[in-house]
């Protein structure tokens, strides 16, 4: 009686042994999952927006192999060459998105993408907002036609040109001050498709251009109208017309049958 107890608490207690060694070897498993590393490509010291990477700015380091970013770079000299668009720190990731085109040119055009246009457009203390406009920045271009450019006063109008423009570059600043401190330049340059940017310059050329600062998180776009001197003094915005089409009835075409001997002929009238 006594063999057969211990018999069983032997393999009661042999069961409960192999129960916590799975679970044990589970966990131990898991862990050493997530803590499996892979090399990835990260930057060897701080950049600036607009270098060309070379091999000394990189160094390979371990990551996480479940974390890893994406779009990053296997090898160095996958990302030689190429050009930073935004800054960064020492040591991190390199990735896709943060580098422009191969084969793109250093600076300025380098942030330009495919299809787009950077134009620049003078400006003073009011166009740029007090210094207050900065690299990123997105703004509503607003032009005044005024009565210097054969209008009379009274015909003076403000409209809303372009909208949610982004502002590439203020002087030869391709990125903000990192103080925030106002800086006032004289030539912004904003990031326009063609058709856009010929509208600037149709506008800059026959009117007054004004720079408004926008929430960069706002990229609605609404049809505005044009503001003119009689609104500002009160009178009421008039709708634009519509413009109703008349359908003209057509006379009624009358058809006679003509027989001259053995000839038949129509006529109309």
């Amino acid at each position: 009686m006594k063999n057969r107890r211990l018999f069983l608490a032997l393999m009661v207690a042999l069961a409960v042994s192999l129960v916590a060694t799975s679970f044990l070897y589970k966990r131990v498993k898991g862990q050493f999952a997530k803590s499996a590393t892979t090399g990835i490509v990260a930057s060897s010291k701080a950049l600036e927006a607009g270098t060309q990477l070379t091999a000394e700015m990189l160094a390979p380091v371990e990551w996480p192999a479940s974390l890893r970013p994406p779009g990053a770079f296997d090898k160095p000299e996958q990302a030689v060459g190429r050009i930073l668009l935004y800054p960064i720190p020492a040591k991190e990731p390199i990735r896709e998105e943060m580098l422009a085109n191969p084969g793109s040119a250093m600076g300025l055009t380098a942030k330009i993408p495919d299809g787009m246009r950077a134009v620049a457009v003078m400006t003073n203390e009011l166009n740029n907002v007090s210094g207050f406009l900065f690299p990123g920045s997105h703004v509503d271009v607003l032009v005044t036609f005024k009565s210097d450019n054969g209008m009379r006063q009274e015909d003076a109008v403000t409209t809303t040109v372009l909208q949610n423009v982004e502002v590439l570059s203020t002087g030869e600043r391709l990125e903000p001050d990192p103080s925030g401190k106002p800086q006032n330049v004289k030539v912004v340059t904003v990031l326009l498709n063609p058709d856009d940017a010929e509208k600037l310059m149709l506008a800059s050329n026959l009117g007054t251009v004004q720079f408004v600062i926008r929430n960069g998180a706002d990229q609605e776009q609404e049809k505005r109208q044009s503001v003119d001197l009689g609104q500002l003094k009160g009178a009421p915005v008039v709708p634009p017309a519509v413009k109703r089409t008349q359908t003209v009835a057509k006379a009624p075409v009358y058809e006679v049958e003509a027989i001259d001997g053995t000839k038949k002929s129509v006529v109309k009238f």
